[in-house]
């Protein structure tokens, strides 16, 4: 229950009311928020303070990693958090209080990078003052004793109690919602909550994010799209790698005196989300600006005198912090890239047809109906650039349809959705004019068509000969282990075969009982009324002997 969680529900009140969070939000222009306003007023710490600059930031840092990461999703949501909000909530990308170095240091020593070497030995320059600090973890710029510039990052001390605390607070929440609201569990919302608990369980380990990077690394090494640094060690609270020069996407300025052409760049950027989704089944799913960096020339360059460099290539992305990263199944990949393309072509019919026959819907749902509201909630988005689209607002109308419908969502599109309002808000700072719809279609119809080729599907079951000619010598032991189960399986049937037929046999005599019993009290009443009365005690004689041989039989 909700009232296990007090303690840490009055700490989040406490937070809420001493930063005086009420009067950063247009509560006026928003009626549903004036009860959170007043309790928080309420507060004593709320008392005698006013506005505070940044409060925001500042309450989210101290609220703890959970509420942290909902600053950094909604940080790229301009359409939806006003400009002063989002100029705090960016700072949250990498600019979180940092912790003690000596306690960075400590930690660098003791991990099994150190193996208890001294700082000093391990690098020939740390710069105690962090390049950056965030949410988990963050990161110092050093140099290896061959001259390498890395960075160095380490994971925040003694967070992972927190998170789980506020996990199994938002486990309850979860679970209060879905037993009240259809759409929490049209979505699974307790699965969801449970598989992000476990996500973030795993970005603390460094080791887990070390392996996603160099997986991504060798997904796109000679790509024009994109670089991912090289990792050159890490252990579970340690880690370091490359160190590259760029600025986080979020800084068109720099892309404006740099002379790079934006659009360019956001339809580069497309391309790599629909690359890792389908070609590599293996996605960024945590991408808010300060993990998106696009290439820049040297730092030094970067002046109100700059002027464009060339860098020899085209500008590439540069994939940072590979900690949270999404698969589907390669039924839901077919799935996802089926319904998006029948979006693009308007053909909504096809739409509901590919989730019916994933099973999300019930067999009884009124697919007419599921076609008209996906029509009109969804088919106005294929003609807008994405400036113009409200894809929060129109996730939460499917949501709302899905309601509607007893729609369920699998749990694992949930990271997906959540990528794309990423995507979706960084394409939105970065080139608002971007049709998405025209570039991803010809991605998308080029994987189905691919997944479709039977050559394709021929060569796989070549490659795959070798294992199934190897499973074949399997076969006559699981035809007799069938064998042997069938046998089983029908003396078990015979046996309750009989059980049942003997049940049978029981219920007919018992109602044959039942039947002369009730003759008998029938018969009873009969002589008492005729012969002597009601009162007769022959009567309760009678009947008394027919309950009792019904009883006793």
């Amino acid at each position: 229950m909700l009232l296990s969680h007090r303690t840490r529900l009055l700490e989040l009140w406490r937070i809420a009311a001493s930063y005086r969070l009420d009067t950063h939000f247009p509560v006026e222009e928003a009626p549903q928020l004036q009860p959170v306003a007043r309790l928080l007023r309420l507060h004593p710490a709320a008392w005698g303070k006013k506005h505070q600059p940044n409060a925001v930031k500042y309450a989210l840092e101290d609220m703890g990693t959970l509420f942290l990461k909902l600053g950094q999703l909604l940080s790229t949501r301009r359409d939806l958090v006003p400009p002063e909000i989002i100029e705090q909530l960016i700072q949250l990308q990498d600019k979180v209080k940092p912790f003690d170095v000596a306690t960075a240091i400590a930690q660098i020593e003791d991990s099994k990078y150190g193996l208890g070497q001294n700082i000093d030995s391990l690098f020939t320059r740390f710069d105690t003052k962090p390049l950056a600090a965030a949410s988990i973890a963050q990161v110092h710029t050093a140099a290896l004793p061959d001259g390498r510039e890395v960075v160095v990052k380490v994971v925040r001390p003694d967070i992972q109690k927190t998170i789980v605390a506020d996990f199994e607070l938002l486990r309850e929440l979860a679970s209060w919602a879905s037993a009240r609201i259809e759409a929490a569990r049209a979505v699974h919302l307790i699965d969801i909550v449970e598989d992000y608990r476990q996500v973030m369980l795993n970005e603390l380990d460094l080791t887990l994010e070390a392996d996603n990077t160099t997986k991504m690394r060798n997904n796109f090494l000679g790509s024009a799209l994109m670089y991912v640094p090289e990792v050159y060690d890490a252990s579970k609270n340690v880690m370091v790698m490359e160190r590259i020069q760029g600025v986080p996407i979020s800084q068109v300025e720099v892309f404006d005196k740099l002379g790079y052409d934006r659009a360019a760049l956001a339809e580069k950027g497309l391309t790599i989300f629909f690359t890792q989704v389908f070609r590599d089944n293996f996605f960024h799913a945590d991408m808010h600006p300060g993990n998106v960096f696009v290439e820049t020339p040297p730092v030094k360059t970067l002046n109100s005198e700059i002027t464009p460099v060339d860098l020899g290539h085209a500008p590439r992305y540069i994939g940072l912090d590979c900690a949270i990263m999404g698969t589907l199944s390669k039924e839901d990949q077919l799935i996802v890239a089926r319904m998006l393309l029948a979006v693009m072509n308007n053909n909504f019919t096809a739409l509901v047809d590919i989730v019916s026959r994933a099973g999300w819907i019930p067999p009884n749902t009124d697919k007419h109906a599921l076609v008209r509201d996906m029509r009109r909630t969804v088919g106005p988005m294929v003609q807008k650039s994405i400036n113009e689209i409200d894809f929060a607002g129109v996730l939460m109308q499917i949501l709302d349809i899905a309601r509607r419908h007893h729609m369920s969502i699998p749990p694992q599109l949930m990271l997906l959705l959540k990528t794309l309002v990423h995507v979706e808000g960084l394409g939105r700072d970065l080139y608002p004019d971007l049709d998405i719809w025209s570039l991803a279609k010809p991605i998308l119809s080029g994987w189905i068509k691919e997944q479709l080729d039977p050559m394709r599907n021929l060569q796989q079951l070549r490659q795959q000969l070798p294992e199934i000619l190897l499973s074949s010598t399997d076969i006559p032991k699981l035809l007799d282990q069938g064998l042997q189960s069938l046998a089983s399986q029908g003396s078990r049937q015979d046996s309750q075969l009989r059980e049942m037929q003997q049940i049978r046999a029981d219920m007919l005599n018992d109602r044959r009982r039942d039947w002369l019993a009730l003759a008998g009290f029938a018969i009873s009443i009969a002589i008492a009324t005729q012969v002597i009365g009601w009162l007769s005690p022959l009567f309760y004689i009678l009947a008394v002997l027919a309950v009792l041989w019904r009883i006793l039989a």
